[in-house]
């Protein structure tokens, strides 16, 4: 009896031990978001339910500010310390594949059918990060501006002509109503001024380097083209019918609700502040300066670390991240543009008839990704000083000659980034 008692107790144990002993494999993840809540407390749902939908992994979730998380995530790969997860800004992406950071993401391709495509980060014909979201811009204004101005609402497929919108502007300033006309939101310098600018000088016909092999800026970035964009962009300060660089931030925020600019061009993530201002805001696409109305493309979007041991199942949690409830999750949390039309569907503010529905079709029509390069690090910055200066009143033709020769130099310093072989 006694032994009949002990080998079963034995097959107990024994039975229970691979229950007991088992672990799921962690999985570290780093996100830019500690900053927002609203944000952080989506992503840490999906997180959950990930963690709890499957016994393989588990992931572990640290947040940063935005302002160093660019920072960390260098810092990290120079040590030999990034997590299996990292999240990245689209237009740096390459640049961190470029830099050995990250690994293609081992996701079928078909998963991704139907995102925008601003929402997919392809380098070196690889496919490394996706976004759970986009953004996108608009000429922001009141339908009763346009009524009492007498300006032609635009569309998609009639927008402002570079004349019409140039034309409208200065009846804008004459009429006495505003401080400016227009705010281009000066005041926030950095990346805004690449991602909401740069399709200005693209729609010129100019651009921030050649695109066909990504080995010189000479040609489109001070070409004719983008010379008659600088001549005009400098014309918009000169003649007051916009703020320059040293407008208040307080002004770019608020500016456009407290009546001092009639028409703001902004992201959608403004949007929601407007409706609850006015009954009468209308979201209006991009100018079209000759080659084409283009607005900027591409938001965080997220990859694996090259350095992940775990590859397959950091890809199992962005794919499960992927699902449209989880897009129009952050859709009504932040106020982003989903992903895809699916999500944009359940969404409560992107969905047809909803008052953010015109940005999904803003950014599939017009979304323009800025150039697709390692070297867009260094891009970005001397163009972010060259607009600034030429709003400063320098000359136009020096300003963007220079650009394109730190441009070179650096493209050169670097061996071409990868594009030459």
């Amino acid at each position: 009896m006694q032994k009949t008692a002990f080998i079963l107790a034995s097959l107990m144990a024994t039975t229970a031990l691979p229950a007991t002993g088992y672990a799921a494999t962690e999985l570290t993840m780093w996100y830019h978001g500690a900053g927002n809540e609203t944000e952080s407390s989506i992503l840490k749902s999906i997180v959950s339910d990930f963690n709890d939908s499957q016994d393989d992994w588990e992931v572990v979730l640290e947040s940063f500010p935005e302002d160093s998380y660019n920072d960390s995530v260098t810092a990290a790969a120079l040590a030999g310390n990034l997590p299996d997860i990292i999240d990245v800004d689209g237009p740096i992406m390459p640049n961190w594949a470029w830099s050995g950071y990250m690994q293609p993401l081992p996701i079928d391709k078909a998963k991704l059918d139907g995102f925008l495509p601003g929402a997919i980060g392809e380098w070196d014909g690889q496919i490394y990060s996706v976004g759970l979201w986009d953004a996108a811009l608009a000429m922001m204004t009141r339908q009763s501006y346009l009524d009492k101005y007498d300006i032609r609402k635009p569309t998609l497929e009639e927008p402002w002509t570079a004349e019409e919108f140039d034309d409208i502007l200065v009846k804008l300033k004459e009429s006495g109503d505003f401080e400016y006309p227009l705010n281009l939101g000066m005041a926030d310098a950095g990346e805004w001024y690449t991602y909401a600018f740069l399709p200005f000088l693209q729609s010129f016909g100019g651009d921030l380097v050649d695109r066909s092999d990504y080995q010189s800026a000479e040609g489109v970035l001070n070409g004719e083209a983008a010379i008659a964009f600088g001549e005009w962009w400098q014309s918009l300060f000169e003649r007051g019918l916009a703020p320059g660089p040293s407008q208040d931030p307080a002004d770019h925020q608020n500016g456009f609700i407290n009546g001092e600019y009639a028409i703001d061009w902004n992201g959608n993530w403004t949007a929601r502040a407007k409706l609850d201002a006015f009954d009468d805001v209308v979201f209006l696409p991009a100018p079209d300066f000759g080659e084409g109305p283009k607005i900027g493309a591409a938001s965080w979007q997220l990859g694996i670390s090259a350095s992940s041991e775990h590859p397959e199942g950091a890809a199992a949690f962005i794919e499960f991240a992927l699902q449209d409830q989880y897009l129009a999750d952050f859709s009504n949390g932040i106020g982003l543009v989903p992903a895809t039309q699916a999500a944009a569907d359940m969404s409560d503010f992107y969905k047809e008839g909803a008052p953010l529905a015109v940005f999904y079709g803003l950014s599939d029509a017009q979304g323009s990704l800025r150039p697709v390069t390692p070297g867009y690090v260094v891009e970005t910055s001397v163009f972010q000083k060259a607009i600034a200066d030429i709003a400063n009143g320098a000359d136009v033709a020096d300003t963007l000659d220079g650009a394109v020769d730190e441009i070179d130099t650096d493209i050169d310093r670097n061996q071409g980034y990868g594009h030459n072989g």
